[in-house]
C-alpha cells in the first residue's frame, strides 16, 4: 500500500466521520427528533452506514501500516460550524447534509481511480454509490419540503401521490461528477 493510498483512506475516514456527527446532531434536533419518523429513521440508518464506512477506511489505513483517522475532516468541518448555528428547519438539516453526501461520492468515486490495488478500487466502489444514494433520498426529500408536501415523506411511498420533482431530482447525472472530490490529502492524519 503506498502512502498516497493510506492518505485517501484517511480522508475518507474524516468525511465519514464528519457526517456521523451532523447526522447525530441533527438527530437531537426537535424538529427531526419529535418530527417526520421517516426522515428520523433515514437519519439512524445513514447514521449507522457512516460509521461501518469509516470503520471499513480505517481498518483498510490500519492494515497498510497508517494511522486510523478519528477527526473529522478539517475543510468541510469548517463549513459544517458555518453552517449549524443556521440551522432551523429540516429543509436546513437536508440541504447541510446534500453537501456532504455529495462530496463524499464525488472522493470516493474519484478515489477508485487513485488508489494502487484491486482491494482499495473495491473498498471506494462499493461505498460510493451509498453515498450517491443518500444524496438522491435526500434530493427527493428536499424536493418534497420545497413543495410543501413533507406528508409525502413515507415508506411506503404512494408514487401516485408524489410530485414529479420527487423523482427526477433524486439522480440528475447520468455520470458522478468529480469536481468537487477532495483531494487525498485534506482528511490526512498528519
Amino acid at each position: 500500500m503506498t502512502a498516497d493510498d493510506i492518505r485517501a483512506l484517511q480522508t475518507a475516514a474524516a468525511l465519514e466521520n464528519l457526517a456521523v456527527s451532523v447526522y447525530q446532531t441533527a438527530a437531537g434536533l426537535p424538529f427531526i427528533k419529535d418530527g417526520n419518523k421517516t426522515v428520523a429513521a433515514f437519519i439512524a440508518k445513514t447514521t449507522e452506514q457512516h460509521q461501518a464506512h469509516a470503520q471499513a477506511f480505517n481498518a483498510a489505513a490500519t492494515a497498510g501500516g497508517g494511522k486510523a483517522q478519528t477527526g473529522p475532516d478539517p475543510k468541510y468541518k469548517a463549513v459544517v460550524d458555518q453552517t449549524l448555528p443556521t440551522i432551523k428547519t429540516p429543509a436546513d438539516v437536508v440541504k447541510l447534509a446534500i453537501t456532504l453526501e455529495d462530496v463524499a461520492a464525488q472522493t470516493y468515486t474519484k478515489n477508485v481511480g487513485q488508489v494502487s490495488s484491486a482491494d482499495l478500487r473495491k473498498l471506494f466502489a462499493s461505498v460510493a454509490p451509498v453515498e450517491a444514494q443518500h444524496r438522491a433520498v435526500l434530493l427527493a426529500v428536499q424536493a418534497l419540503l420545497a413543495g410543501n408536501a413533507a406528508d409525502l415523506i413515507t415508506i411506503p411511498v404512494d408514487p401516485a401521490k408524489l410530485p414529479a420533482a420527487a423523482g427526477s431530482v433524486g439522480f440528475p447525472d447520468a455520470f458522478y461528477k468529480t469536481d468537487n472530490a477532495s483531494p487525498i490529502t485534506e482528511g490526512a492524519v498528519q
